[in-house]
Formats: C-alpha cells, sequence, structure tokens
C-alpha cells in the first residue's frame, strides 16, 4: 500500500510505498488486547507490602492471663485483631507481575496497530532535520498537520536528542526509537509521527 509523504511545512510532498506485511495486515481485537495486557503487567512492579503479625515488632508478651479477666482470650498484641497488629493476607513486593508474551505473537500485534494507524493517524515524513531544536518549530509544525490528533507518538530512526529537545516540554507528545516501538506505545497516542526511514527500518525488524 502507499501512503502520503509530508515535509516540515505539513504539505504533501510526495508518496511512500509500504510494506503490507506490516501496514497492511488484518486486525484482530483478541490478540492486540492481550499483548497489551501483558505488556502493563510486565510494567507493574510490587511496591506495596504489608507485614504479618510475625513481622510486626512487639507483642512478645501476652497481654493478660488466659482465664479470670472476663476478657476474651489473646496472646499477642500484634494479632490482626488489634489496632498497631499485623495484616492478613496483605499485598507482598515479593509478588512477581511478568508474564511470558510470545515473540510471533507480540510482532503480529505490533503489525495490526501499526496497520490501524497507516489507514488513520499515521504521518510520514521526509525526516526530521528542523533548522533548530526549538520546542515553537514542532509545535508550529504539529498545528500545519490536517488529520490533527489529541497525542502523538513521534518515531525516529535511532536516538535523537535534536527531536528529544524538541518534544520533552510538549504535552501529550511522546519521542521514541524505531527499534523500541511497542504496542503499548502505539495505543497510547492517537497520532503517529514517524520518518520515512524509520518506516524503513520498522519494516526490516518486522519482516525478519
Amino acid at each position: 500500500m502507499k501512503t502520503k509523504l509530508y515535509n516540515l511545512e505539513g504539505k504533501e510532498s510526495g508518496e511512500l510505498e509500504l510494506n503490507d506485511a506490516v501496514f497492511a495486515v488484518k486486525i484482530k481485537p483478541e490478540i492486540v488486547h492481550e499483548v497489551f495486557v501483558l505488556q502493563q503487567s510486565n510494567a507493574r512492579e510490587s511496591w506495596a507490602h504489608t507485614k504479618d503479625k510475625g513481622d510486626v515488632r512487639g507483642g512478645g508478651r501476652k497481654p493478660w492471663a488466659q482465664k479470670g479477666t472476663g476478657r476474651a482470650r489473646h496472646g499477642s498484641s500484634r494479632s490482626p485483631l488489634w489496632k498497631g497488629g499485623g495484616v492478613t493476607f496483605g499485598p507482598l513486593n515479593a509478588r512477581n507481575y511478568d508474564r511470558k508474551i510470545n515473540k510471533k505473537v507480540r510482532r503480529l500485534a505490533l503489525k495490526m496497530c501499526l496497520s490501524d494507524r497507516a489507514v488513520d493517524g499515521m504521518i510520514v515524513l521526509e525526516d526530521f532535520n528542523f533548522s533548530a531544536p526549538k520546542t515553537k518549530l514542532f509545535s508550529d509544525f504539529i498545528l500545519k498537520i490536517e488529520n490533527k490528533k489529541n497525542s502523538y507518538l513521534v518515531v525516529t530512526d535511532g536516538k535523537s536528542d535534536l527531536i528529544m529537545r524538541m518534544t520533552k516540554n510538549l504535552p501529550r507528545i511522546e519521542t521514541i526509537r524505531a527499534e523500541d516501538l511497542s504496542v503499548k506505545d502505539v495505543l497510547n497516542k492517537q497520532g503517529l509521527i514517524i520518518s520515512q526511514d524509520a518506516v524503513k527500518k520498522i519494516e526490516e525488524m518486522l519482516t525478519k
């Protein structure tokens, strides 16, 4: 399939041939959803941690005699029944949320996301050779885009300090290298701004 090629003025400058094996894949929402959920889970860290009655400090002495006081029987003031006591079945930071994602399935889901953006939401640029690393230049470029979206993912061919400096202070704009692209990144933004060199790199990675 073919897509329009734009310059930094936001004007159409030609066409670019896209690899149908990457940008024209039939979309199956269940596969995309599975990979998205797995990537979200793998990004999760176990911060929450509670102590049970064996971990809480104190409570070594029996609060009162077993019999004769008229009160309920208790063996420790660090029981979960007491204020300041341990927590029963609370979260532990030893929990592991990592889940395995099949490489072929992950690549297929990414192709589906890119295919969806190729139909609506992908802007392919000749290059990112702005005259200066100024945020205003990139902001002005966004205003010139015809099919505007609320948020954009900017994909570069390799690391680009220039684009990083230009976009880091822009809200709802995220910059990423082509080799780091994932399903989660594409779905988290409504639009995709990508250079033609980055397109070629993605096609090379996903057709190996």
